[in-house]
């Protein structure tokens, strides 16, 4: 199935609502796999003019951990590319804080490793279904209640403020470098199979 059928197949038959806007940011790899950081920030209008409110993850949260169920990590809210698991998804006065792992053994996710590492992708975006919300006097959506799906490593979030900060220490820019071109060289080996 085409990647945009699957993702149109997400939206209706699941109702989710996916977020994408302008690049920017300080998305980075940490500990060779580690990634952490805000995929949602309370207060702000994204590019759609919706403002998700404090408090609108911790219900939907509790349920789907009540389940045994786990929001899941995808590249480009991309069903089929799963590159990673969240090992923990919290609020916090800020917004909702995420911090993962990106699977080595999965070729997407070495792949998404080089280009956060190289700077080409810099993003965090949720994939949710809206449980409840209203408007304000602006006319933008204040979202109270969702129910969180997936947060995608992306390269255009809706909320450009929802960037991956990492956690522990940063490698250095030359070790960076030899990381992104190692996975070239491999991709490039891999591709003359």
């Amino acid at each position: 199935m085409p990647r945009d059928e699957e993702k149109r197949m997400m939206t209706d038959y699941y109702g989710l609502e996916l977020k994408f806007c302008t690049p920017g940011g300080d998305l980075a790899v940490t500990e060779g796999s580690e990634i952490a950081g805000y995929a949602s920030l309370f207060g702000l209008a994204d590019q759609g003019g919706d403002v998700v409110q404090p408090g609108a993850y911790g219900a939907g949260l509790a349920r789907l951990v009540a389940k045994g169920g786990r929001v899941k990590m995808l590249w480009q809210h991309d069903p089929a590319q799963p590159i990673g698991v969240w090992d923990e998804i919290r609020e916090d006065e800020r917004g909702l804080w995420v911090k993962g792992r990106l699977l080595p053994e999965i070729a997407r996710a070495r792949e998404a490793a080089a280009l956060i590492s190289a700077g080409a992708i810099d993003g965090l975006s949720i994939g949710y279904r809206t449980v409840a919300a209203e408007k304000d006097g602006q006319g933008r959506r204040l979202l109270t209640e969702l129910e969180l799906w997936e947060v995608s490593v992306v390269t255009f979030p809706m909320l450009p403020q929802a960037r991956v900060g990492a956690k522990g220490e940063v490698p250095g820019a030359d070790d960076l470098r030899d990381l992104a071109a190692a996975f070239a060289d491999a991709a490039r080996m891999l591709a003359d199979r």
